[in-house]
């Protein structure tokens, strides 16, 4: 990953926004030293957002088995027939 301070990225930005479009690889910034964010490409951010959707779904679906909230196939089909007219 590539490190950058956030005074390069003020003196630099068009540059550095070109390299992450052309590599993809994530930009770290930093502020004194520390991490301050991650500069990362648009199409490689909305990928993330629908994976992380695509998990917190999972997630729900776990739970709600865990805690015994779940239909019987024959009590979702007749859920489903109400939607489906």
């Amino acid at each position: 990953m590539k490190v950058e301070l956030v005074t390069t990225l003020k003196r630099h930005a068009t540059k550095i926004l070109a390299d992450l479009h052309t590599s993809k690889e994530p930009v770290l910034i930093t502020e004194h030293g520390q991490p301050s964010a991650y500069l990362v490409d648009v199409d490689d951010y909305e990928m993330m957002q629908k994976r992380m959707a695509i998990l917190e779904g999972i997630a729900r679906g776990e739970k709600a088995i865990k805690e015994g909230h779940v239909l019987s196939n024959a009590s979702a089909k007749e859920q489903m027939k109400k939607w489906l007219k």
